[in-house]
Formats: structure tokens, C-alpha cells, sequence
């Protein structure tokens, strides 16, 4: 396996002890706060594998909370954040599965406010480095480390183009685009990854268009 930089070995500055079991599950909280956008009143953590084992003894039950409560990965406050979000009224759970997932590092998180859910899975791949795996039932491969879209749309003919135009007339540059359904005609999921950050005006315009449902921006 060849690695970019040495980072990706020892892994980012951070609250230890384990890149893979605490920063890379800060990571992943971080990511499914950005996809929910908004402070959960319920927050359900299903941990599998090696995850399952040791969550406690390496921390990845704070570490996820304080990435859910958008805390950077060397926030000291990462310790106390089981507290701080209940404290906040927030209702954490926490849940160790016994399924044997593909990789031992993966959690699932379920965030809810009032009628707003998502699921995700995410999968902590070494160095602080993770991947969101399942997004609400559709797979994708959402790395977090480039500019993103998730766009929310109906499997009609079209709908990509029209992303695809709005992208090339303001000039962004996709790195990796990837569509799912899970139902021919239904609902899909577009992900889109850029190499420049996505104007506000560029998603709403990408919202206006025929058969789009949902933009959710995870600007790096």
C-alpha cells in the first residue's frame, strides 16, 4: 500500500491515542454533522469489528460525539464530549453489533431532529483517513477530503446532465462523480466531488433545476 504523505501513517494532530479509532471517528462525526446540517436531538452509534471491542478503552465513543458536536480533531473539549452533548439535551446511545463488517474500523451513526434522520456508515481506513460507505440506504464512496456534493434527485432522465452543465458554466472542475438508486424511477443519489470549493449560489442554482430533490454542500 503506498501512502502520499507521512501523515497518512502517523495520522493528524489530534486527541489520542489511535488515528484509525479516534481522529478517523472524529472524522466521520464531522461529515455526518456537515451531510445533517444541523445540532441532532438524538444521536444513535452502532459500532462494528474492532470498533465494537475497544470503542472505550480507545476513545472512539468521544471522538465521534465531538465530531458530531463539530469539534476539530485536537479539541482537548473531545474528552468531555459525551457530557457536553448531553448536557446540550442531546440524546447519545450507543450500540456494539455483533455483524462482521468488510472493514473491522466501521461505525454506523443515526442523527434525528424532530422528523430529520439520516443514517450513514463510515469506515475509518488508517491515518485519521475515512470513507462514508452508506448514506440513508444508497451506497457512495464520500471521502471527505475534497470539496463535495450529495445531491438528492428523482432517477429521470436528464438530471446529471443538467448538474453537469451548471458545473461546467461556473467552471468547477468534478474529481470523482458517482450516481446510485435504489429503485429504478425513484429516488437517486448524485456525489460529486470537486476541485474547488462549491459557491452557494452554484448549489442553489443546482437545486433549481428539473428532477433535484436535496443539495447538501461539504465545502473542505
Amino acid at each position: 500500500m503506498k501512502y502520499r504523505s507521512v501523515f497518512e501513517i502517523i495520522g493528524p494532530i489530534m486527541i489520542g491515542p489511535s488515528s484509525s479509532h479516534t481522529a478517523g471517528a472524529v472524522r466521520i462525526g464531522q461529515l455526518a454533522r456537515q451531510i445533517f446540517g444541523q445540532v441532532p436531538q438524538k444521536i444513535d452509534i452502532h459500532f462494528y469489528g474492532s470498533f465494537a471491542e475497544t470503542y472505550q478503552g480507545h476513545a472512539t465513543d468521544v471522538a465521534v460525539i465531538g465530531g458530531i458536536l463539530a469539534l476539530a480533531t485536537d479539541d482537548p473539549r473531545i474528552r468531555d464530549s459525551i457530557a457536553i452533548a448531553r448536557n446540550q439535551g442531546i440524546d447519545v446511545r450507543f450500540f456494539c453489533e455483533e455483524a462482521v463488517p468488510v472493514h473491522p474500523n466501521t461505525l454506523k451513526i443515526k442523527l434525528s431532529f424532530q422528523q430529520d434522520t439520516i443514517e450513514l456508515t463510515g469506515v475509518s481506513i488508517g491515518g485519521g483517513a475515512v470513507e462514508i460507505s452508506e448514506l440513508n440506504g444508497f451506497p457512495l464512496k464520500l471521502s471527505g477530503e475534497n470539496p463535495a456534493m450529495l445531491i438528492l434527485h428523482k432517477d429521470a432522465y436528464g438530471a446529471v446532465a443538467s448538474v453537469a452543465n451548471v458545473l461546467t458554466k461556473h467552471r468547477i472542475n468534478i474529481s470523482h462523480m458517482e450516481v446510485s438508486r435504489i429503485e429504478k424511477g425513484q429516488n437517486a443519489l448524485m456525489v460529486i466531488e470537486t476541485d474547488q470549493a462549491i459557491p452557494v449560489g452554484t448549489s442553489r442554482e443546482i437545486e433549481s433545476c428539473d428532477h433535484i430533490v436535496k443539495v447538501v454542500v461539504i465545502n473542505i
